[in-house]
């Protein structure tokens, strides 16, 4: 790696300049390359397939707007040689993703996707939505775009296979059929309403179903339903016909399901004012498993080949990608990009941009989709542009807030106490800016919210002074809305002069009279409460953003709560994680048992081995 410094006299060089100074040092191998401004933060992120000859291309005059600002900045550069191309394609993307550097195209929404999983640790196997590693024993099935994708694909399986959805240690306790074998569900194999073989024969026909071969399955079902018709075996017949039912409801909910692709990532592209949507139907098994959009930041003289090649490489840099990528647009590194793909999958990863045909309608449909869309994103941008110039007008702000924070407690009579922070700006609802606070004042009174409030301000304060002292990271807000009146805005003001925070305004929303919606009170410091009108839809936002803060701090408070609840002396134990103290408590029954158990008796827990054992019979016994 190289990063040359480039002051000449005690003047530091930027723009062709600087760059020309790198090329003497440079050769044509592969690889990536950073540039860096004054500050030495990262611009901008790129690889090549000819480090000298890329580099050269940026001393040449002729480029966008976007690159000509960047070539400016430019102070510094850094270089990472690689053995193969495909190598500095694949590290190009990885550093984009840490970096997220200035002028680059950017993935923002990154969040992995659920499966669904067929559990094979138990003779009866489970059927269940599943995110994250996949390391349970099973056969999993996926990705799908959402949540409500398998829920709705799982509820019809259900209904089709009568799989059980309950846990292993729920199964093993029933002796009684549950409610979901009354309604036609499940069939109850926890209390032996059906054999292990007919069981398996049921999950051999949903796996199979999952795996595109639904026809030959409804073919089989519809003679099994005229046997039993023949036979005068009615209630079987029906049993069989709803199956066929809740298989053709699954199929139809899909909407999509071409029938000449098998399996592959529907990639539709649609750039509007500097703005992109990429939409990406799962094809998997002949069947549509969803669509998810992604607006990943680009600027008006990005290309479709650049934003859809940069997509592709951030998209697929955690993901599986299928055995074939239909995309809207083409990439200016196909064969780069596929052969990075397939190395990755272990197997042979097609890029295909249709002309005609069943793959043209698919993409035709995404980019449909992606269309419509970034016309409502961009639709929904308009409005809340309009509603921030509104807050800053009631509020007497200097321009409209680009970061607004709003805090908010939850505790029940003082414990489990939480406090809250969620963030919104020009774009909506800033999740991956929200904030959980778990109250730590040892002094407080059980719901004491003025120290609570104290605490969390002083926690975010003294963490904003130290990560952004010069506040040029965009981590300072530009308006604070707590929950409470007169006395929440004093006290909240006192902790904000004693750091010396006193440029950021702050408003107090108070229920108002008979604590009603509509009848808010609004509090500043030196300045009478006042009220909006009941129709203002300024006053419509604000409430959203007080209820999605109570949102956020109540659920944070009830999972504190249910964790607290769990909580045995076994998570003291270090070495004992989440799986271990399963297995103890499911060999032992309580925690208590555990802990008067003998080393013998420990060592006999499946999955716990004689050094953890002896761990933990130690703690339990050697604490004086």
């Amino acid at each position: 790696m190289t990063h040359q410094s480039n002051s000449t006299s005690g003047t530091r060089v930027t723009g062709y300049a600087c760059i020309r100074q790198y090329l003497k040092t440079l050769d044509g191998s592969p690889g990536v390359y950073r540039m860096l401004d004054a500050e030495s933060r990262v611009l901008y992120v790129g690889k090549a397939r000819n480090l000298r000859a890329r580099v050269s291309n940026y001393t040449r005059p002729g480029h966008s707007a976007r690159i000509e600002r960047m070539i400016r900045e430019t102070a510094s550069m850094m270089f990472l040689t690689t053995r193969t191309e495909t190598e500095a394609l694949l590290l190009e993307q990885n550093l984009i993703k840490q970096l997220k550097p200035k002028y680059n195209v950017l993935l923002r929404d990154d969040k992995s996707f659920p499966n669904i999983l067929v559990a094979k640790d138990h003779p009866f196997p489970q059927i269940k939505k599943h995110r994250g590693a996949k390391k349970e024993k099973g056969a999993y099935f996926g990705p799908f775009a959402s949540a409500g994708a398998v829920n709705r694909t799982l509820n019809q399986l259900q209904k089709a296979f009568l799989l059980r959805n309950c846990s292993d240690s729920m199964f093993d306790s029933r002796t009684r059929p549950c409610l979901l074998y009354q309604i036609k569900r499940c069939s109850g194999p926890c209390v032996g309403m059906i054999s292990q073989a007919d069981y398996a024969e049921s999950v051999r026909d949903a796996e199979r179903f999952l795996s595109g071969r639904s026809t030959r399955i409804q073919e089989e079902l519809a003679a099994q339903m005229q046997e039993a018709s023949d036979a005068m075996e009615f209630e079987r017949a029906a049993a069989l016909r709803d199956r066929i039912r809740a298989l053709t409801q699954v199929q139809t909910a899909q909407g999509i399901n071409p029938r000449g692709v098998t399996e592959a990532d529907v990639i539709g592209l649609h750039m509007d004012s500097g703005q992109a949507c990429v939409q990406v139907f799962f094809i998997r098994a002949n069947q549509n498993w969803g669509n998810r959009d992604f607006y990943p930041r680009v600027g008006p003289d990005v290309s479709p080949a650049e934003a859809m090649e940069a997509f592709l490489g951030q998209f697929y840099d955690s993901k599986d990608p299928p055995r074939q990528l239909i995309l809207s647009d083409g990439i200016e590194n196909a064969d780069l990009m596929q052969q990075a793909l397939s190395e990755k999958a272990g197997r042979k990863v097609e890029i295909v941009v249709p002309q005609r045909g069943e793959k043209l309608e698919l993409v035709s449909g995404a980019l449909r989709n992606a269309r419509e869309a970034l016309a409502r994103r961009m639709s929904e941008s308009a409005t809340q542009a309009k509603l921030l110039r509104g807050l800053a007008e009631a509020f007497d702000l200097d321009a409209p807030p680009q970061r607004i924070e709003v805090y908010d407690n939850s505790h029940i009579q003082g414990t489990n106490a939480v406090g809250a922070m969620i963030v919104a700006g020009p774009e909506g609802f800033m999740k991956n800016a929200y904030r959980k606070f778990n109250i730590r004042g040892d002094d407080l009174t059980p719901g004491d919210d003025f120290g609570m409030m104290k605490e969390v301000l002083t926690r975010r304060f003294t963490r904003l002074l130290k990560e952004d002292p010069d506040r040029d990271k965009g981590l300072w807000p530009d308006l604070l809305l707590i929950d409470g009146g007169a006395g929440q805005v004093s006290a909240v003001h006192e902790i904000m002069q004693a750091h010396g925070v006193e440029d950021i305004p702050m408003v107090g929303v108070a229920k108002g009279v008979d604590r009603d919606h509509g009848k808010e009170e609004f509090h500043r410091i030196g300045q009478r409460p006042f009220a909006l009108k009941r129709n203002d839809p300024v006053l419509y936002f604000i409430q959203r953003l007080r209820d999605e803060a109570h949102r956020f701090a109540i659920g944070t408070h009830r999972a504190k709560r249910a964790k607290a609840v769990g909580a045995t002396p076994l998570d003291e134990i270090p070495g004992v994680g989440a799986a271990r103290k399963r297995a103890l408590l499911a060999h032992f029954g309580s925690a208590k048992a555990v802990s008067r158990a003998n080393l013998a008796d420990l060592k006999a827990v499946d999955g716990i081995s004689a050094g953890l054992a002896q761990k933990v019979y130690d703690f339990f016994h050697d604490k004086g």
